[in-house]
């Protein structure tokens, strides 16, 4: 298994770490510190070994951050982890924050703590997060104090290794371009910016840009490394060396100069001292960089990592994986989805249907020439009101019987060599009242506007995302995420920086793959997500049309439950979509599927849907 279901966390622990934690603050010069979930490498996914945040508060979401003070503890979440943040931590000791509306710097500006002495770790944090932190803490006559070590990680007495898990190489075919050419063109983009070098500190920038993978965090197969390019088009890896080793260290070599991580250091002071300017990105890099930089006399300018523009536009290369891959990861789920309808309700758990996933997916790939690697994420299996948790995890704790009369959510995903995948499906569990019925329906009219829109160039994620609500919030309802996200080829599941959701301000582009996941959850009883990947078309003519309009391809093929709709609250053109979506469906799938149980479910799951 690619996962585990042990609870990882309980919130009874919080109460002596957190006091520990404060047991430090006078020896360090402070009364509050921030606790980040993020690591050194500003990753979403982080390592076990960075798990500070979880360590700490017992909250294990993705993303989140704790502010400790003397007297107040209070952790940072977004609508995904509202529910999660208040069944992990305890309610006595941590009060929930608002991520989105009211992050830490505007929470200290409203309630204003006084004499405030605000520790962080400035690895942990960005140059623009600390401008934010500064200009509040100076509103309310406070004081950032920029830690020499995490004073986390002397009292975690049990703290994971760092991770030391062996580079690999990703080919060309898969890749879709050389590195070198990559680098090149990185390279020669430094002139127009007046740098003589760029920092690249997104790992996964790295991955791409140096068509290279590696297995430090879970499910993201990017290996924790940093880059420096040179206008000269030289470059240096800054990765631990124990990783490079056989193919890896063969193809790198005279690719980069590959130097340990703690090299980075000097390597800066050497650019200082030659005059270079460096190119880095205020929002990605961690502000200790800027501090050495300076303290050497070092010229830096800010400007967006080159990398992710170039990775979010997919090449024909990657294009071609991405619609491949799909394909297998659908007939898994064919595999998967006819399994578990042959089953009896009340025989199957949340931990058994994932595992029945992920075996799924490991047995379509066999005998072909592309096997399961990883899952992209810890699946989500969350039945009845299980479900209503947008990012729940299931454990041996929380585990729950698929029953009749309940929906079941399973939201998944797998990396593959040629590509990475993320579906959710939600499910008919025996007979399913009309109002879950209802809600399913109102989510799907949401996820088909998005399916099918066609908008101009220059559109946002901004401007489509009201596309996915507006059937639901003419019902007065709504979901507290994004519509959809980015998505990497074999690389995140989660990719900047395109997004559709309400801070999506990004211009939508041909190449880019998005999630359109719109949703509905209501606590304690039930949720629904409907979840499909989508490539971003050239702009073409509409018949009669006077500009040329983007689109969307559908990469994802599997089947929507057809028994959770009511055709009555479809219109002409949505059930026409479902219908030719579900056609192509089969005969792009039925090849593929060689069980005649298999077969003769796709078949039944496929049909029109009738009014």
């Amino acid at each position: 298994m690619f996962q585990t279901f042990d609870v990882t966390s309980r919130p009874e622990q919080a109460a002596p770490r957190i006091a520990a934690l404060r047991a430090s603050f006078a020896a360090l010069g402070i009364n509050a510190v921030l606790v980040p979930r993020t690591d050194e490498y500003q990753g979403e996914y982080v390592p076990r070994s960075a798990e500070r945040l979880a360590w700490l508060t017992g909250f294990t979401g993705s993303a989140g951050i704790a502010l400790i003070m003397e007297k107040e503890a209070i952790v940072f979440v977004d609508g995904r982890y509202t529910t999660q943040l208040k069944a992990q931590a305890d309610p006595a000791l941590i009060t929930g924050g608002d991520l989105v509306g009211a992050p830490p710097p505007e929470w200290l500006t409203e309630h204003r703590p006084k004499a405030l002495r605000l520790g962080i770790d400035p690895w942990l944090h960005t140059p623009s997060e600390v401008e934010r932190l500064e200009k509040a803490l100076q509103e309310i006559g406070g004081e950032l104090v920029l830690l020499a070590a995490n004073p986390v990680d002397p009292i975690w007495h049990d703290r994971p290794a760092e991770p030391a898990e062996p580079i690999s190489v990703q080919k060309t075919e898969f890749a879709g371009r050389p590195a070198a050419d990559k680098i090149a063109e990185i390279a020669g983009s430094l002139a127009a910016k007046k740098a003589g070098a760029v920092l690249i500190s997104d790992s996964t920038s790295v991955a791409w840009l140096f068509n290279i993978r590696g297995n430090d965090v879970v499910h993201t197969p990017a290996p924790l490394a940093r880059a420096i390019v040179r206008a000269d088009g030289s470059a240096a890896l800054f990765v631990a060396p124990e990783k490079v080793t056989g193919e890896a260290a063969a193809y790198l070599d005279g690719l980069a100069d590959v130097e340990a991580p703690d090299a980075l250091e000097g390597a800066l002071t050497a650019l200082a001292a030659a005059g270079k300017t460096l190119m880095l990105d205020r929002a990605s890099v961690p502000y200790a960089v800027i501090g050495i930089l300076e303290a050497a006399g070092g010229q830096w300018v800010h400007a967006a990592d080159p990398v992710v523009d170039l990775r979010a536009i997919k090449n024909e290369g990657e294009k071609a994986g991405a619609r491949a891959v799909h394909l297998q990861d659908g007939a898994a789920m064919v595999s998967y989805l006819s399994w578990l309808d042959r089953q009896t309700p009340g025989t199957v758990s949340e931990i058994d249907a994932a595992k029945a996933l992920e075996a799924a997916r490991a047995a379509t790939g066999v005998n072909s020439q592309n096997p399961l690697k990883d899952i992209s994420f810890d699946t989500i299996s969350g039945a009845g009101p299980n479900a209503a948790i947008i990012h729940y995890r299931v454990t041996t704790e929380t585990n729950r019987m698929l029953q009749s009369g309940e929906m079941y959510l399973v939201d998944s995903g797998a990396q593959y060599q040629n590509g990475t995948t993320d579906i959710t499906r939600t499910l008919a569990i025996g007979e399913v009242g009309e109002e879950q019925k209802k809600f399913f329906t109102l989510v799907l009219k949401g996820m088909i506007a998005i399916s099918t829109a066609r908008f101009p160039v220059g559109t946002r994620g901004q401007d489509l995302d009201p596309l996915a609500r507006m059937a639901l919030w003419q019902a007065g309802v709504d979901y507290a995420h994004g519509t959809g996200h980015g998505v990497g080829s074999y690389l995140s599941v989660h990719e900047g920086p395109q997004r559709i959701s309400r801070l999506g301000t990004v211009a939508l582009k041909p190449g880019m793959i998005l999630s359109n996941e719109p949703g509905y959850y209501r606590p304690g009883a039930f949720g629904i997500r409907i979840e499909n990947l989508l490539l971003v078309t050239e702009a073409t003519m509409v018949d009669g049309g006077e500009i040329p309009m983007l689109g969307f391809e559908t990469l994802t093929w599997c089947p929507i439950d057809r028994r959770l709709i009511l055709p009555q609250l479809l219109t002409a053109a949505e059930i026409a979509w479902l219908d030719d979506y579900h056609a192509r469906t089969r005969e792009k799938l039925m090849p593929l599927v060689a069980d005649d149980a298999e077969r003769k479910w796709l078949e039944q799951a496929t049909e029109p849907v009738s009014r």
